[in-house]
């Protein structure tokens, strides 16, 4: 493994982003999205016409945050509508006609972060009088929906430059839209906090727009009056907010609402009007991922019973939560390397969720065994399904069939240690180079570096059941403080060797650079 520099470390990351990084004034205008500009125009006559309009959204991050920027735009307008988020026990997932029937006297339909697999749903809006506007960034299928207007990058015929946006960023370009058709004075800005924890949270690549974007919506968290993100900068002790914190802190504190309950309680925290309600809100969500963690640990403890030499994981119980199958399956296919299905029973069907990983297009396998499902949706890393029992073990085969034709080298992640740093190298001119290629996230991971015989000064446990270990380390005369969370290495020698990243710390006003070590030898 190559000794690096800090002119190394440069370089590298530099060739990362060849095509240079896009400005917010370089992005493209809405009206490439294919179908926007009818939407906005229909959006524009029913303002002008008073008729009732309803949001749809989603109950994940990027669904309740979708769900948000619809809401707080109308309320800029002063034009009332309302919103449902299905409920993932009472509706299932995205559109349907038991949806429908809540809000059927409706005249227009917008749906959020879902809908484009909505067929049978957008022939009830049909037959119902309702016109049906679907924006969602899912990947399409054969069958499109009958509808007013679709938006969706992923379809057939649109130019929109970029495929791989989240819902939420989906409804900003909408909102831009309407923002132009209207000749508004709507800043566009005032979203950035929440549009970027969404699309670090549904686990957007980080480069071009997405990078653009969530560097904002960061800048964006340390000023805004928006309750819920001053609650947060308050409950969190900072200032300056990294794509970490909105994807570990932030994203599954909202998450949990959905996964447990109801998301209305997390878009109830996110629109809150003023801080102590955000505080009630946040604190009832606190209490939900506490639940969540529990029922996850006991979910990925039973699952891991099906872990065996096939290509793809099949998890199947009869009384996991629904709400975090989805999770369960991303730490299998962590684990396990290899992609992950966890299914729970829920009355006549299993249902359930997959994640994958490097190049495995888990939405193609699903689409090649589909013979065998009532429904499926989602995109190459992550997807939802459901099927009959009876249907379980041919799926199994028909799945494990396609993927073991892939080739090995789709199983492969690729690194993201960049080599050996010397401690001697660390210092802040490092930690400027490595913040100017931040945010770091899904296809710009975080540089991680492997030292050798690093002494232990010393160390202890920390933290909830003491699950982090806080450490003293020293080599190259050059000493640092360093954490690694979840540990469940026992050190036994005075010197190991670790692969970890060095990050800016704050505390009491006071800066440091900490080392985040994630693997201990």
């Amino acid at each position: 493994m190559k000794r690096l520099t800090k002119n190394d470390v440069y370089i590298i990351l530099q060739k990362r982003f060849e095509e240079g990084f896009i400005k917010l004034r370089q992005i493209p205008s809405p009206d490439t999205l294919k179908d926007l500009p009818r939407a906005a125009k229909r959006i524009k006559s029913a303002i002008e016409n008073k008729e009732r309009i309803t949001i749809v959204g989603d109950y994940d991050v990027d669904g309740v945050v979708s769900t948000a920027l619809m809401l707080e735009f109308f309320e800029l307008l002063d034009y009332p509508v309302k919103h449902i988020i299905p409920n993932r026990f009472k509706h299932g997932y995205g559109l349907s006609k038991s949806v429908i029937d809540e809000v059927r006297e409706s005249d227009l339909i917008i749906t959020v972060d879902n809908g484009i697999s909505a067929i049978e749903a957008a022939n009830y809006c049909k037959e119902l009088g309702i016109d049906l506007i679907i924006t969602d960034h899912h990947t399409p299928g054969t069958e499109l929906p009958d509808a007013y207007a679709i938006i969706n990058p992923k379809q057939e015929s649109c130019d929109f430059a970029y495929t791989e946006i989240c819902g939420a960023q989906v409804a900003w370009f909408l909102i831009g839209g309407l923002k132009q058709a209207m000749r508004l004075e709507v800043d566009m800005k005032r979203f950035l906090d929440l549009l970027a924890i969404a699309i670090v949270a549904d686990v957007m690549p980080l480069r071009h727009i997405n990078r653009a974007l969530v560097q904002a919506g960061l800048q964006m968290f340390e000023v805004s009056e928006r309750p819920a993100v001053k609650f947060l900068r308050s409950v969190m002790k900072k200032h300056q907010f990294s794509s970490e914190d909105l994807a570990f802190s932030i994203a599954p504190v909202i998450n949990s609402a959905g996964r447990m309950e109801d998301a209305s309680i997390a878009l109830d925290f996110l629109r809150a009007k003023d801080f102590f309600s955000a505080s009630v809100y946040h604190a009832r969500l606190i209490a939900l991922n506490s639940m969540r963690k529990a029922e996850e640990r006991r979910v990925f403890k039973e699952s891991q019973q099906f872990v065996d030499n096939e290509p793809v994981i099949v998890s199947t119980g009869e009384d996991w939560n629904e709400g975090v199958v989805g999770i369960v399956a991303a730490r299998l296919c962590e684990r396990y390397k290899k992609p992950a299905i966890v299914l729970t029973k829920s009355g006549e069907y299993y249902k359930g969720s997959g994640r994958s990983l490097a190049q495995v297009d888990l939405y193609k396998l699903l689409e090649g065994s589909s013979e065998y499902l009532e429904r499926f949706g989602g995109h190459k890393k992550a997807a939802g399904l459901a099927l009959k029992p009876s249907n379980l073990h041919a799926f199994k085969k028909s799945i494990n069939a396609l993927t073991a034709k892939l080739p090995t080298e789709a199983f492969v992640e690729e690194s993201d240690v960049l080599g050996e740093l010397p401690f001697d190298q660390i210092d802040w001119e490092l930690i400027d180079i490595l913040e100017s290629f931040a945010p770091y996230g899904e296809s710009n991971p975080m540089p991680k570096f492997v030292t050798k015989d690093v002494e232990v000064l010393e160390h202890r446990s920390v933290g909830e059941d003491g699950k982090h270990l806080l450490m003293t380390l020293r080599s190259e005369n050059r000493t640092f403080k360093a954490i690694k969370f979840k540990n469940e290495y026992e050190i036994q020698s005075s010197y190991i060797d670790i692969v970890f990243y060095p990050a800016r710390n704050i505390f009491n006003n006071n800066q440091y650079i900490q080392l985040f070590v994630s693997t201990i030898v």
